[in-house]
C-alpha cells in the first residue's frame, strides 16, 4: 500500500464514517481488511482501496468501513455509568416523568449489544417502581453485522464474564451449548437500528437519556462538535447525556453543559435548538 493509497483509505473512512484514521494507525489497515480482500476476492489491498475510490461496489464500501470501526465492548463497561443511570437518572426521570410515564434512551455506538442490555436489565430491576410505564431504547451503529449479532442476544463464555453480574446471568440468560442468550423480555426492550452518527438522525429523537460512549474518540475535533450538537437538539430540554471516561465536550462544543456534580453526565445548554416535552410525548 503506497502512501497515496493511504490516504485515499483515510479521506473514504472520513467522508463515510468520520473515522478520522491517524497516521500512526497505518499498521491496523493490512490486519483489519485482509479478510475484506479474501471476501471479495481482491487480490491485494492496493486493489480493495482503488475499487473503494471507483465507487463500482457499495457493498464492498460498507465491509471496508465495518472492518475498520471498533466494536470494542462488554456488559457493564467501566461500570460507573451503569451506576449513574440505577442511582441518580432512574429515580430523576421518575419523578420528573411521572406525569407522563414515558422515557426515551438512546444507546448511540451500540455494537453486540451489551451496553443497551446492560441498561435494560437495570431497568427490568427497577420494574416495580415503574408500573405503567412505557420505555423505549433505541440503540443505533454503523454496522449491519454487529446489530445482526445485538438482535440474536448470543453471547459466549468469554463475553458473559466479562462485568456481567453472576445473579444478572442467572435470572436473564438461556444457556444453549458453549454460548448465553439473553431473554426474550430483556430483548424485546431494546429497538436495534442502523444509523451513522455523521448523517441526519433527527428522525430518531428526541430523547430523555443519550449514551455516546467510546465513538467520539474515533473523530476529529470538527466532527466531534458536529455530532455532539446534533445529539443535544435531539435531547429533551432536560435530557441528559453520558459520554466515555476519556471524552469531553470542553473545548468542542457550547450545546451541552458539564454536570459537576457526576462525571462524564451531560446536559443540554439552554441556547440550543429545542426539542420539546410535547414532541417527546408523541414519539413512537
Amino acid at each position: 500500500m503506497t502512501e497515496l493509497e493511504f490516504e485515499v483509505l483515510r479521506a473514504f473512512l472520513k467522508a463515510r464514517s468520520g473515522l478520522a484514521l491517524s497516521v500512526d494507525k497505518r499498521y491496523l489497515v493490512e490486519s483489519r481488511l485482509a479478510s475484506v480482500c479474501t471476501r471479495f476476492k481482491v487480490e491485494s489491498l492496493s486493489r480493495l482501496i482503488w475499487e473503494i475510490k471507483s465507487g463500482r461496489s457499495p457493498a464492498m464500501e460498507i465491509a471496508t468501513i465495518e472492518a475498520m470501526t471498533t466494536n470494542e465492548t462488554f456488559f457493564f463497561r467501566d461500570k460507573a455509568p451503569f451506576d449513574l443511570f440505577q442511582d441518580i437518572l432512574i429515580p430523576r426521570y421518575l419523578k420528573d416523568r411521572a406525569a407522563s410515564r414515558r422515557l426515551r434512551i438512546w444507546c448511540a455506538a451500540a455494537s453486540t449489544g451489551q451496553e443497551p442490555y446492560s441498561l435494560a436489565m437495570l431497568l427490568k430491576e427497577a420494574s416495580g417502581r415503574m408500573p405503567g410505564w412505557h420505555v423505549e431504547i433505541i440503540a443505533t451503529d454503523i454496522s449491519n453485522d454487529v446489530l445482526e449479532r445485538a438482535r440474536a442476544g448470543i453471547y459466549n463464555q468469554f463475553e458473559v464474564q466479562r462485568g456481567l453480574p453472576i445473579r444478572l446471568l442467572v435470572k436473564y440468560f438461556t444457556q444453549k451449548g458453549e454460548q448465553w442468550q439473553i431473554a426474550p423480555e430483556i430483548r424485546s426492550m431494546v429497538d436495534f437500528r442502523y444509523l451513522n452518527l455523521i448523517e441526519d438522525f433527527s428522525r430518531l429523537g428526541p430523547f430523555d437519556i443519550v449514551y455516546c460512549r467510546n465513538v467520539l474518540i474515533y473523530f476529529d475535533a470538527p466532527t466531534k462538535a458536529q455530532v455532539l450538537r446534533r445529539i443535544a437538539q435531539a435531547m429533551a430540554p432536560d435530557g441528559s447525556l453520558v459520554l466515555g471516561a476519556s471524552e469531553t465536550i470542553l473545548g468542542i462544543t457550547d450545546a451541552l453543559s458539564l454536570d459537576p456534580a457526576y462525571r462524564g453526565l451531560y446536559s443540554k445548554s439552554p441556547s440550543t435548538g429545542p426539542a420539546s416535552r410535547s414532541a417527546l410525548a408523541g414519539v413512537r
